[in-house]
């Protein structure tokens, strides 16, 4: 490998959503981190991450020419700047290390390593993920750079049904897709609905939006930009500005807007989350990194919830809220706005969920989409329950 993306300090910055899966894993846009820069580098790329997360994702250890924060997203400059860095060189910009070329073996003292390369400033513009709520405020400009990117022959368009009403020109529907009686409006962004994918009658959907092979949207539902709905994902009632990582179910009613939903998560009917306070001040939210309740910078912020965690019917989240991974929240009223990883409970409070039910959940879940969880996955949610905790 040429190019190693590597996690460092935003493994800790983007949790819960890389409590399970490396940092270039995650879904804006179109495009997964690590799928963008194989793209614009037109070769594979590898990846370090955390230990207990080495074995499943092939993490690299070893030197490798080019190391490149995997937090970063690429864009035609960054990559040209990238490309052109001497050796024993660290790229910087506003105390962020963007790359390392080489980047150094795992198991030396990284600090003695670096201690006589070069640093550089980047001074052109970048995007990077620096907590989770960047995934959803990043997520309009990813998807159209993403779909730029697909040559014009896999910008599929089919016959159009009869019964739909399609407004603009950027309306996208490989061959295979189910569309019947919807409104497609994509005159403020692209709309792009994989093969396999199916969006039942009466839905009114505004680009941009990406809708991924085995996605449905239920009957009737109201769907704003800038939105993703990963691989095999269900959708009800209505969303605004969502990022659905992939294998998760929002399929009844209720409101869910500027959010992120990890994979395999299942919300409740008339499950809502608000995303606005009632005092229009910048929303808080928890921060792994630092401990603590910190601002967004935003005032819009709805649910942020990692893999495998659940809500029940009528359930109510507050303005930026943080779930963990294999949550189970049920209960009327409010729950807290911070809920650790394998809580179980609601308002009246929470129990640390046993390992062992959690994983016959999640077998259940992934074998209805034929799914296995295999041994190594589990020893990483093992891990978490044990060691890493909330």
């Amino acid at each position: 490998m040429k190019y190693t993306l590597f996690d460092g300090q935003f493994h800790q910055k983007l949790k819960p959503l890389t409590f399970t899966k490396p940092v270039s894993s995650l879904r804006v846009g179109f495009y997964t981190i690590k799928e963008k820069w194989e793209s614009f580098l037109n070769e594979e790329v590898g990846i370090r991450t955390k230990d207990y997360l080495g074995l499943k994702f092939n993490s690299i250890t070893l030197e490798t020419p080019c190391g490149i924060c995997a937090a970063l997203l690429p864009n035609e400059e960054i990559v040209e700047a990238i490309l052109d860095l001497d050796d024993k060189t660290i790229m910087v910009h506003d105390d962020k290390v963007l790359a390392i070329k080489p980047l150094p073996d795992e198991s030396n003292n990284l600090e003695k390593s670096l201690n006589d390369y070069n640093k550089v400033t980047y001074l052109g513009e970048y995007d990077l993920l620096d907590r989770p709520m960047d995934i959803f405020s990043l997520n309009d400009k990813e998807i159209n750079n993403d779909l730029k990117r697909l040559a014009n022959n896999d910008l599929k368009r089919t016959t159009f049904s009869l019964h739909n009403t399609i407004i603009g020109d950027q309306v996208y529907i490989e061959d295979g897709a189910k569309v019947q009686g919807s409104f497609l409006n994509s005159e403020d962004g692209p709309i792009y609905i994989a093969n396999g994918a199916e969006i039942m009658e009466g839905s009114m959907v505004r680009g941009p939006f990406v809708m991924h092979e085995g996605s449905v949207l239920k009957l009737g539902t109201k769907v704003y930009g800038a939105t993703t709905l990963g691989p095999y994902c269900k959708v009800g009632g209505e969303v605004n500005n969502v990022v659905f990582q992939g294998y998760a179910n929002k399929a009844h009613d209720g409101f869910l807007g500027n959010s992120v939903i990890g994979e395999w998560c299942n919300l409740g009917a008339d499950t809502n989350s608000s995303n606005l306070k009632n005092n229009y001040a910048l929303v808080k939210s928890w921060d792994y990194f630092s401990n603590s309740y910190k601002s967004t910078g935003t005032q819009y912020c709805g649910l942020i919830m990692g893999d495998h965690s659940k809500s029940g019917i009528n359930t109510m989240f507050n303005t930026g809220s943080v779930v963990g991974v294999f949550a189970n929240i049920y209960d009327a009223g409010f729950p807290p706005k911070f809920i650790p990883s394998f809580s179980w409970g609601g308002k009246s409070g929470f129990v640390k969920n046993e390992f062992k039910k959690a994983i016959e959940v999640a077998k259940t879940v992934m074998g209805r989409r034929n799914v296995v969880l295999d041994k190594k996955t589990i020893e990483i949610y093992k891990k978490i329950h044990d060691i890493i905790g909330t």
